[in-house]
C-alpha cells in the first residue's frame, strides 16, 4: 500500500513522483541459502546423468525404431536443463552479493575514520542490484552545513544532487522520487530517472542526514525487498556513524589551529593522502593550493609579533571567506596555508587564489602597507602520491617567489 503524491523538483523537470513504503520485510528476496544452492546442483547432477542415459539410449536405437516420445523426453530434460543452470548462475550471483554486502556491513562497526566508513556504506548500498548511484549525507551539529559522499555521479550530479521533493527533513521511511524531463531531455540515457531516500535516524530520534540510491533506468522502480534491504543498510550503518561523526570531532579539537581557526599540520597530511587515494581509486581530480604571505617576517619585525599574529588570524578570516565547503583549508607553517580541493582541477585552484589575493588586498595593516600572496598550484596525476603532489605544489610556490611574488604558478607551467 502506498500513499502517493506529487512535489516539485529542479527546472527543466515534471514533477517528481513520490511514493512512500508503508511496510517491507527483511530483505528475505536476496538471501541465497547454501541447503538451496546444493539442492539446485544436485538437481542440476541428477537431469545432467539422466539425459547422458537416454542419449546412450537413443543412440543405441536403429534410427528406423526411433522412438519420439524417447527424443521428445530427451528435448523436455534438455530445457529443464538449461533452465536449472540459468537459477543456478543467478543463484550464485545473488550469494555471491549478499556475502560481499554482509562483509561490508561487518565492517561498519571495525572503522571510527569517518570518511572511510562514507565509503563502505556507499559500497554496501550498490551492491544492492537496480541502482547506478548513491549519496550519504549528514548534517553537522547546528553548523547549517552537510558532510556528502557520493558514488556513480557526475562532478556536475555531485555537485547539484537530486532532490527528494521533501523539504529539508525526511519523512519516517523510504521514499520513492521518480523524475520527469522535457521531449529534449527525454532521450538521454545517462539521466537520472528515480531515487530511494531513507531518512538515517540517531539514537536519540535526532535525523543524522540520509541515504539516497539512484537509477537510470526509465520506468524502473525498485522491488519492496530492494526497498527493505537498503532500509536494513540504514539501520545499521547508524551506529557506527554516530561513533565516528562524536571522534571526528575530537579529534578536530585536537587538530585545530587555535590562531587561525585553520587545521593544522598534521591533519593536512593526513587529509591530503586520504584524499589522494580516493581520487586514484575513483578517477577523480583532486588540486592542491599551497600559499604565504610575502615578507611577513618584516611585518613582526615592524609591529610585533603579537599585533603580526593578530594580522595573519585577519587573514585567514579572509582566507576561509573564500574557500568551498568541500575544500579542506589548513594552516602548514606560520604564515604558510594549504587549501585541499577533491572535484577540481588547476584553474579551479586559480580563481580561488585570484579570489584570495583580491580579498587580502583590501585589508588595512599596520603602517599603511598591503598584504600580498604568493601560491603554488598542483592537480593530482595519474597513479602519483600525495607526497609528489605536495612537491610539487610546494616548488611552484618557490618559482612565484622566485619570479616576483605576489602571484600564483601551476605545476604545469
Amino acid at each position: 500500500m502506498r500513499d502517493e503524491s506529487q512535489l516539485g523538483y529542479g527546472s527543466g523537470m515534471a514533477e517528481p513522483r513520490i511514493a512512500h513504503y508503508s511496510a517491507c520485510g527483511e530483505g528475505g528476496g536476496t538471501d541465497i541459502s547454501s541447503g538451496t544452492i546444493s539442492t539446485i546442483i544436485a538437481a542440476t547432477a541428477l537431469l545432467g546423468l539422466g539425459i547422458a542415459a537416454l542419449e546412450i539410449i537413443r543412440r543405441r536405437s536403429e534410427p528406423t525404431a526411433r522412438d519420439d516420445r524417447l527424443v521428445q523426453a530427451v528435448d523436455d530434460m534438455r530445457s529443464r536443463m538449461d533452465d536449472l543452470g540459468r537459477d543456478l548462475s543467478e543463484a550464485l550471483d545473488r550469494a555471491e552479493r549478499e556475502s560481499r554486502r554482509n562483509r561490508f556491513l561487518s565492517d561498519l562497526g571495525t572503522s571510527i575514520e569517518f570518511d572511510e566508513l562514507l565509503d563502505r556504506v556507499l559500497d554496501a548500498a550498490l551492491e544492492v542490484p537496480g541502482f547506478d548511484a548513491a549519496l550519504v549525507s549528514l548534517d553537522d551539529h547546528g553548523g547549517g552545513t552537510a558532510t556528502t559522499a557520493t558514488r556513480g555521479m557526475t562532478p556536475e550530479e555531485a555537485a547539484h544532487p537530486p532532490s527528494s521533493g521533501a523539504g529539508g527533513v525526511l519523512p519516517a521511511g523510504p521514499i520513492t522520487v521518480s523524475y520527469r524531463y522535457g521531449a529534449a531531455d527525454a532521450a538521454d540515457t545517462n539521466l537520472i530517472r528515480g531515487g530511494l531516500f531513507m531518512a538515517l535516524v540517531g539514537r536519540e530520534g535526532h535525523q543524522l542526514g540520509s541515504l539516497a540510491l539512484f537509477w537510470r533506468t526509465p520506468g524502473y522502480e525498485p522491488s519492496p525487498e530492494r526497498v527493505a534491504t537498503i532500509e536494513q543498510i540504514a539501520e545499521t550503518c547508524i551506529p557506527a556513524l554516530e561513533n565516528a561523526r562524536r571522534y571526528r570531532e575530537a579529534r578536530q579539537l585536537a587538530e585545530t589551529d587555535a590562531l587561525t581557526g585553520f587545521f593544522n599540520q598534521r591533519y593536512f597530511h593526513e587529509t591530503l593522502r586520504r584524499e589522494a587515494l580516493r581520487a586514484q581509486r575513483y578517477d577523480r581530480q583532486l588540486a592542491l593550493l599551497i600559499l604565504d604571505l610575502d615578507d611577513f617576517k618584516a611585518v613582526n619585525d615592524r609591529v610585533g609579533h603579537l599585533a603580526g599574529d593578530a594580522v595573519l588570524a585577519q587573514v585567514a578570516e579572509q582566507l576561509r571567506n573564500e574557500i568551498r565547503s568541500v575544500d579542506i583549508g589548513c594552516r602548514v607553517g606560520g604564515d604558510e596555508f594549504a587549501v585541499v580541493m577533491p572535484e577540481s582541477t588547476e584553474d579551479d585552484a586559480s580563481q580561488l587564489f585570484d579570489r584570495m589575493r583580491d580579498g587580502v588586498s583590501t585589508m588595512p595593516m599596520p603602517g599603511g602597507h598591503q598584504v600580498r600572496l604568493s601560491a603554488g598550484i598542483a592537480e593530482l596525476r595519474h597513479g602519483e602520491t600525495a607526497a609528489g603532489l605536495f612537491e610539487r605544489a610546494d616548488a611552484a610556490l618557490r618559482r612565484s617567489k622566485d619570479t616576483g611574488k605576489n602571484r600564483a604558478t601551476t605545476a604545469s607551467e
